[in-house]
């Protein structure tokens, strides 16, 4: 087994990392820089978050590759260090990985192409398949124990990545985002992403969501997949609570005791790895750590499953309700940082 499998086997619930992007910002990230240059230019930035999330109690680290795919890197005319760059980010995060003293797991983040399929766009599948594994080999020669599929909206392109990640002999995981009215972007519903793994030969090792809308949002999704399976290893990877704009900045509204209770109510809705997206800060994943060592420690077993309702009043209201069948859906624009 993976390191991924072999803790998942010993433990109830994994604690995975934070934000990337909203925190690399913080460190002095300019607006229209690609973050993945900093695995060349900046590692010692890239060392530190690292060390910062592994600190603050981590089990799982992803590595600073979400846009590192050729079709991202060419908008930076990088097109041609993909493999350069998904290695080293690689070599980063295992360097602090080793350091920690604890096993701590190294996933390769790979993120959407923000490119569009045919008929609608220029992407073929095939043509998808070979950008995520050219990504993925670059990460398995970096050493990350299992690629980390997220930010998914396309039922496709998800397929593409999956592919690319088993042509390289690497397990998986798959999250998407559920950011328009419960579903994806592109339609797809979480309860169908259960079904949609099934498909997926081999199978993900596990499945989930991440960033989309808020974190009360993406508790909903959690729920709805856990009904359709509760045998399954679910991710919930949310936002810091909801972004909003001071003056040219977005900020997330989440604090650190909002994160920590998220993480109680990610648990008790059957999720078995829990993190944090945008906005989410090692202060925040320090208190997940707590609240996650408390819950499982005093609380865990005999906790009733939330819903909808008891999940708005603890952490806030949905930004992006799912609509009622047969009402129309409103999209909104992705982000992930």
């Amino acid at each position: 087994m993976s390191l991924f499998e072999t803790l998942l086997a010993e433990r109830r619930i994994l604690l995975a990392d934070g934000a990337t992007g909203t925190n690399f910002f913080a460190m002095g990230l300019e607006a229209g820089e690609a973050p993945d240059v900093w695995n060349v230019e900046a590692p010692e930035k890239v060392l530190a978050l690292h060390r910062a999330f592994v600190e603050a109690g981590s089990d799982i680290i992803l590595t600073n590759t979400f846009g590192a795919n050729r079709h991202r890197l060419k908008l930076h005319g990088l097109e041609d260090r993909v493999v350069d760059l998904n290695e080293q980010a690689a070599r980063l995060a295992r360097a602090e990985a080793e350091a920690a003293g604890r096993p701590v797991v190294v996933a390769g983040s790979v993120g959407p192409t923000g490119e569009l399929f045919e008929p609608l766009g220029s992407l073929s599948y095939d043509g998808a398949v070979d950008a995520f594994a050219e990504q993925i080999e670059g990460l398995a020669a970096g050493g990350v124990d299992i690629v980390w599929i997220e930010t998914m909206s396309a039922p496709e392109e998800m397929r593409a990545a999956a592919a690319a990640a088993t042509r390289c002999g690497m397990p998986y995981t798959l999250t998407a985002s559920f950011d328009t009215a419960g579903r994806t972007m592109m339609g797809l519903a979480p309860a169908a992403l259960d079904t949609l793994a099934e498909t997926l030969e081999p199978h993900p090792a596990a499945f989930g969501a991440n960033c989309g809308v808020g974190a009360s949002d993406l508790l909903v999704s959690v729920l709805a997949m856990t009904e359709a399976d509760p045998q399954a290893i679910v991710i919930a990877k949310a936002n810091c609570g909801v972004p909003h704009f001071e003056g040219e900045n977005i900020v997330y509204s989440g604090t650190p005791e909002l994160m920590a209770d998220y993480v109680r109510l990610a648990a008790d809705s059957g999720a078995r790895i829990i993190g944090g997206c945008c906005g989410t800060s090692p202060e925040h994943v320090a208190a997940m750590r707590v609240a996650l060592d408390e819950y499982l420690t005093n609380e865990g077993a005999d906790r009733p499953r939330p819903d909808q309702d008891s999940i708005v009043a603890r952490i806030g209201p949905l930004v992006s309700p799912p609509k009622e069948a047969g009402e129309p859906r409103t999209r909104t624009r992705r982000r992930r940082s």
